[in-house]
């Protein structure tokens, strides 16, 4: 979806959730489910606890909708809102217990073909794990900005907000996490 359809549909889930948040919060965790799991997932590499991450983030962010006011709940920009409660879920969640591995959740492309060719499938599978083993290696702020930027498609400002740094902070931490992974990765890869 683009940006600008993306866009939309959060001021149309915002004016709802302002209108009638328990009929509409379903709707928000539907529209925002899969993302903020991929998202969580490809930092902390366990689904069990991406997804327990998950389900606390859209707990907190209810909790947190029913305080706020009509207008503050038409006016959230909900994505970056939804992503920064994720981020600080997750990290509440890895305080409590460190993970073994880190490593970035393979999201399907949409319209992608559901069977692709055996050596197809073969050479992707072996690209994905030597980007996830590059992006294990990189400082945890280069990978969180490289993932909301890349795999989230989000634009820099969302970034921004989601992480609590300035824009020019997550373009230098987007670019130098660039360029450390194109020093990880095999030339075929990048």
């Amino acid at each position: 979806m683009s940006r600008i359809g993306a866009g939309r549909r959060d001021s149309g889930l915002a004016a709802a959730v302002a209108r009638d948040l328990d009929g509409s919060f379903e709707d928000l965790v539907a529209a925002y489910q899969d993302r903020l799991f991929a998202y969580a997932a490809s930092l902390c590499g366990d689904p069990g606890r991406a997804e327990e991450v998950v389900q606390d983030a859209f707990v907190r962010a209810y909790h947190a909708l029913r305080r706020y006011g009509p207008r503050r709940r038409r006016e959230l920009a909900l994505r970056p809102w939804l992503y920064r409660i994720t981020l600080n879920t997750l990290r509440h969640h890895l305080r409590a217990r460190r993970p073994d591995v880190l490593s970035l959740a393979e999201a399907p492309e949409p319209g992608a073909p559901a069977a692709a060719e055996p050596e197809n499938v073969a050479i992707r599978d072996g690209r994905t794990l030597q980007l996830q083993a590059a992006l294990r290696r990189l400082p945890l702020r280069h990978r969180q900005a490289i993932v909301l930027r890349y795999v989230h498609q989000l634009t820099y400002p969302e970034v921004a907000e989601i992480l609590g740094q300035p824009v020019g902070t997550v373009k230098a931490n987007v670019h130098r996490g660039l360029q450390r992974l194109r020093r990880y990765l095999p030339p075929e890869v990048t």
